[in-house]
């Protein structure tokens, strides 16, 4: 899973379906042909870096497994049910598949497009995460309303241990 740290918040500046570019300058100015960068919480390769803008390529697997593939220039980078106000901060309840829900325990990690966050919450058809002022500020969790889409990652920790689990009962 990502660190959560949120280096820069970009914008897309064009998505033809295979070629995605993020106008983000200041990782454009670290990155070199061959990095990783996490864009929404998907880790893509640089294939062309060129006046502050990355551009990477995306194969129909990503397009399938992750919300890229809805994309539109404009577009911030980072499916909704809830947002509440809470003191300064935020509640954000998410519908997740049973995949993703399975691993989900109170104050357990949770990648939610590429952001670490804590689970306050969580039913059979979801979770809710208490978000802070500043993961508001400068990550897209703050433009979130319902029905958005987003790629969610489940904490490896609890997918290595039901693997060995399961290894070990077979």
């Amino acid at each position: 899973m990502f660190t959560g740290i949120v280096r820069e918040l970009g914008t897309v500046d064009a998505f033809d379906g295979f070629r995605l570019v993020v106008a983000a300058p200041e990782t454009a100015a670290a990155a070199e042909i061959g990095d990783s960068v996490a864009v929404a919480g998907v880790c893509l390769t640089v294939v062309a870096n060129e006046d502050g803008r990355l551009a990477f390529d995306a194969v129909p697997e990503t397009l399938s497994r992750t919300a890229l593939g809805g994309l539109r220039p404009g577009d911030a980078v980072n499916v909704v049910r809830s947002v509440t106000p809470e003191g300064v901060g935020r509640r954000v309840w998410f519908d997740a598949p049973e995949t993703v829900v399975r691993y989900c325990i109170e104050k357990g990690s949770i990648a939610v497009d590429g952001v670490s966050l804590t689970v306050a919450a969580y039913d059979d058809d979801g979770f809710e995460v208490a978000l802070i002022p500043h993961s508001l500020a400068v990550t897209t969790l703050g433009s979130l309303e319902p029905g958005h889409h987003v790629n969610l990652e489940a904490d490896v920790l609890g997918k290595v241990v039901e693997r060995l689990l399961t290894a070990r009962m077979s």
